[in-house]
């Protein structure tokens, strides 16, 4: 590898900013922008004018729905961030900016602490090995503690928090922070807007405490260095280098998450952050190279991260801009080029790009080429998707497919104007390209387009997008409950399929035994047929009849799940038994196994988090019981009680509403998808 690609790597960070919704992201990375002159004034949420939510929706409703991709630089580093949103209905964009991260961090708010989303999202990374550090933001905020939110990071995220700052003051007393590295305090310039701060000696009355916390920081890495252990132990000087490289390696390999303080609001703590992100976060050197199965054969293949090894990178994000396609790509080796050639291993297609993009937000730069380490934009990919991998056609790779949530309500549209439907079609189908958890269809047995999603809020952004980015004005029915069946008792089947069709005579029996399995478990179809006639051919066929059926349940036609379907015996005949017989037969018997088996309807269930200030939760708690909601733990968080119960989705449309008349407009909650259970 040419030392300067090398060392352009190791300068590279690709970092995620992750948090529960309102806990300051877009502030942070508007700040962020600010203070590496990627921007030249500071856009706020609160007015709509974030650089990051470039979206009407988002301007609107001051959240972000979109993650969204840009680059600055800082130190000497080139840093690519994305900002993703907060909103549960939106964990899909966490999910598959996760995938292709390098480093996250996690912005909490200094108030609420851990939050539901915050936790989601969190636990996502951790699934990803996804090394973090942690932002404690709103020190300025009335109710703001630091130390309450180490502990709930301990409690309830599993986390092992290293205070590197303690807040100088909380709440309107809130004027820096200390730094237990250099044992110094920096204070910010409100004239210049936060960009001039400078490092003052440490105030008397935190002394003791800094004192404190920095003996606590050493022992945890003495613990972790030996080198540090050496001179923790002999009582001699530690330097900031030496602390800031055992911090690196105990972030890097996910044992420890650094945790910095600040108020971006107020345009304090953001300059130590981008240090800490230089710092401790790795850059595409520094993790595991990237694992992937080379296409039909069992063989796993690395690709280290060099530009000379063979072209490999993953779609983690298509969207549509101006009705073309653009395709989000992290390049993980090997270097592309504009009107290059990338072969796409799923698809088995090879697809030219046409143009490549360096993204900031909305906003683009064309380039001539990208290389290992990259986040960049393509047009002129047709046929890629989200989770797909490109690669040199001649050193093929398959990297790991994400996988996606599945949609829980659905709702009915129809355009108002009826010369408008292909439109709509069209429309839907390029947002269902966009998201994989956003879906549509046409329902066979009354003729009406559904769209199914993630929440209420999640199908109301893509009606409205409907509408602002395709023209097409749409009427929608109330929103619908994505239901299952199941049965509830096992039971057997002998199904016969004989009959003469254009001439030509067919045959199959089958006999199947179909068992529920525990929730969740999901279905199974097992060989347990000892006729040595049966081929494989045949078997598949039988397969794929009990596959079609479990896509329309007997009661009300909703996906069957939790289903063990068990071949008993087949019968064949020569010259008339072939794959179509068999594959009616079994579908046959697998619905009619399914009557037998006493059939039920099964619900979503979701489990909400309320989180409400202590006067209002008697009626908060009476609503939610009428709502056939079942609390699982109440719970003290200063002068909030946050309640956590499980509630069926049918049960909670309009929710929001009925929270914010019970409590005044002071509670909010948040919910997501838990399991299936029966309907009471």
């Amino acid at each position: 590898m040419a030392q300067g690609s090398k060392h352009r790597l190791k300068q590279t960070r690709n970092i995620g900013i992750i948090a529960h919704i309102d806990a300051g992201k877009t502030t942070v990375t508007e700040r962020i922008l600010y203070y590496t002159g990627r921007v030249h004034k500071m856009g706020e949420v609160h007015d709509g004018e974030a650089t990051m939510d470039w979206m009407l929706e988002e301007k609107e409703r001051g959240i972000t729905i979109t993650s969204a991709v840009t680059s600055c630089q800082w130190n000497g580093h080139f840093i690519n961030i994305i900002d993703t949103p907060g909103h549960v209905d939106f964990t899909i964009e966490v999910e598959r900016s996760l995938r292709v991260l390098d480093g996250a961090i996690g912005v909490f708010c200094a108030v609420g602490g851990v939050e539901p989303q915050s936790e989601t999202v969190w636990h996502q990374a951790d699934r990803y090995r996804v090394p973090k550090i942690a932002f404690v933001n709103k020190m300025d905020r009335i109710g703001a503690d630091f130390y309450r939110v180490i502990e709930m990071m301990k409690e309830r995220l599993g986390a092992n928090p290293l205070v590197m700052q303690l807040p100088w003051g909380s709440e309107d007393r809130f004027q820096g922070v200390i730094d237990l590295v250099k044992m110094r305090a920096i204070v910010w310039e409100d004239e210049s807007l936060g960009a001039h701060y400078e490092e003052v000696e440490l105030p008397e009355e935190l002394l003791d405490e800094a004192t404190q916390y920095r003996e606590l920081l050493l022992e945890t890495l003495a613990e972790r260095d030996d080198q540090i252990m050496e001179k923790y132990l002999g009582e001699q000087e530690i330097s900031p280098q030496e602390i800031y490289k055992a911090v690196r390696e105990a972030t890097i390999s996910l044992e420890l998450v650094p945790v910095l303080c600040g108020a971006a609001l107020r345009n304090k703590g953001i300059q130590p952050l981008l240090d800490a992100i230089v710092s401790y976060l790795p850059s595409p050197v520094d993790i595991p190279p990237v694992e992937g199965q080379v296409p039909g054969s069992d063989k796993v293949e690395t690709r280290p991260p060099e530009p000379k090894s063979p072209f490999s990178a993953l779609v983690f994000k298509v969207m549509m801009d101006q009705g073309r396609k653009m395709t989000y790509l992290r390049i993980y080796s090997g270097t592309v080029k504009a009107g290059g050639q990338v072969y796409n291993p799923r698809k088995e297609t090879q697809e030219k790009i046409a143009r490549l993009l360096r993204m900031h937000a909305n906003k683009r730069e064309r380039i001539d080429s990208a290389s290992a380490g990259d986040i960049v934009a393509a047009m002129g990919l047709k046929l890629a998707s989200t989770g797909d991998t490109l690669c040199d056609q001649e050193h093929p790779i398959l990297f790991e497919p994400m996988e996606f949530n599945e949609p829980v309500i659905s709702m009915a549209v129809e355009p108002k104007s009826v010369k408008d439907h292909d439109r709509l079609l069209d429309a839907l189908s390029k947002l269902a390209d966009e998201d994989p958890t956003f879906r549509c269809k046409i329902d066979e047995e009354t003729g009406q387009i559904i769209i199914s999603g993630m929440g209420e809020l999640h199908l109301e952004i893509m009606v409205g997008r409907v509408r602002r980015e395709f023209n097409v004005d749409t009427n929608q029915g109330k929103p619908q409950v994505v239901y299952r069946e199941t049965i509830s008792r096992e039971a057997q089947q002998e199904e016969v399929f004989e009959r003469e069709l254009a001439g030509q005579q067919h045959y199959a029996r089958v006999v199947l035994q179909v068992s529920p399995r525990t929730r969740g478990d999901g279905n199974r179809f097992v060989d347990r047929c000892e006729n040595p006639e049966l081929t494989e051919e045949f078997l598949n066929a039988i397969m794929q009849g009990v596959s079609e059926a479990q896509n329309s349940g007997v009661m009300m036609g909703y996906p069957v799940i939790d289903v063990e379907t068990a071949l008993l015996d087949v019968t064949l005949k020569e010259g008339v038994s072939d794959e179509m017989a068999f594959r009616v037969a079994a579908s046959m018997a697998f619905k009619k196994a399914c009557e037998k088996g006493d059939p039920i309807l099964l619900e979503p269930i979701m489990k909400a988090e309320v989180l409400v200030p202590e006067e209002f939760m008697g009626e908060v708690i009476s609503d939610l019981n009428s709502r056939q909601g079942k609390i699982q733990n109440i719970a003290k968080k200063g002068p909030i009680q946050v309640v956590t119960a499980t509630v069926p989705l049918s049960k909670m449309f309009g929710y929001s509403t009925t929270l914010r008349s019970l409590t005044q407009g002071r509670g909010t909650f948040s919910m997501h998808f838990s399991h299936y259970d029966k309907v009471d």
